[in-house]
């Protein structure tokens, strides 16, 4: 299951993390978003001991989402060593994240 992240504890758990991170930017409201969060949870079975998967709701933590200028959801962005190393704005299917973590482990 991915990791809950908020404007709180987002540095400590994302910038700070020794793993790669998945950060799934969503909302409640939004249609693609929901397609993406299975997919999330999944990969965060998959990746359980190499990367952290993560979500963070762009209504209920407004300033991490403009922090890293989050204008379109669902957007996902891929950190490592507390940097966004990668993006992926838009709903797609489980093998291209996939293929994006690999490519940082």
């Amino acid at each position: 299951m991915a990791i809950e992240v908020t404007d709180a504890n987002f540095e400590e758990l994302v910038l700070k993390s020794d793993k790669p991170v998945l950060v799934d930017f969503w909302a409640e409201w939004c249609g693609p978003c929901r397609m993406v969060g299975p997919i999330v949870n999944e990969l965060s079975d998959d990746y359980k001991d190499q990367a952290v998967m993560t979500k963070l709701d762009v209504d209920s933590n407004p300033n991490t989402a403009a922090q890293f200028g989050i204008r379109n959801i669902p957007t996902i962005l891929f950190f490592k060593d507390g940097k966004v190393v990668d993006k992926q704005v838009g709903a797609v299917p489980k093998s291209v994240l996939a293929k994006k973590i690999d490519g940082l482990l």
